[in-house]
């Protein structure tokens, strides 16, 4: 930009340039604020996601050992497990500045299962708790890509923001700065000439 020729029209197209820029600033500024206000949001739900789906794992592993106890870790293999008719992710979705935030629910139907040769209620029981930890790890991904993608677009726009505020807007300033003082540098030297070629026809 330092090398421009300081002239009027130069300096006025700057001018809007550089309106257009803080522009462009002020919106990636309270883009960042909207981001990180979803980041906190979608941070407090996936937490409380997580504290279940953690709770509801260690309650499945506990249920686990003792199915194991009861039958041996070769025979729990053997038990047949829960058969489902219909298994899908139902994903709602929406948009935070273009970038897409989902809500997942894992929505299944069981279908009949063939019964177990030595059935026992602690193997039932682990059968139903890790269903449900099956089902809530749909949610818990959901929110996990939420904030991948919140925090990648915003440090996009953190790194755009600071390159126009620590970067392209000073040496805008600067250069406007430069082409001010030329065009008055211009102007004095336009005031000597004109006095001079007065001075000359009054001689």
């Amino acid at each position: 930009m330092a090398d421009i020729v300081p002239t009027r029209s130069a300096y006025l197209d700057l001018q809007d340039e550089r309106r257009s820029m803080q522009e462009g600033y002020r919106f990636l500024d309270e883009k960042r604020l909207v981001l990180a206000g979803e980041i906190i949001g979608q941070l407090d739900a996936y937490g409380a996601a997580r504290r279940d789906f953690d709770r509801l794992y260690a309650e499945a592993i506990a249920a686990l050992r003792l199915a194991v106890r009861r039958h041996g870790l070769e025979d729990l293999q053997c038990y047949p497990a829960q058969r489902l008719a219909h298994a899908e992710v139902e994903k709602r979705t929406r948009s935070v500045l273009g970038v897409r935030v989902a809500e997942a629910t894992f929505n299944a139907s069981r279908a009949e299962t063939p019964p177990a040769v030595f059935p026992s209620p602690e193997a039932e029981h682990c059968r139903r708790l890790f269903q449900k930890v099956l089902e809530k790890s749909a949610d818990l991904a959901a929110g996990a890509g939420n904030l991948q993608r919140l925090w990648n677009e915003y440090r996009r726009t953190a790194r755009r923001a600071r390159a126009l505020e620590d970067v392209l807007l000073p040496e805008m300033e600067q250069t406007l700065r430069l082409i001010d003082a030329g065009l008055e540098e211009q102007d004095r030297e336009e005031a000597i000439r004109v006095r001079y070629f007065r001075q000359i026809r009054r001689g």
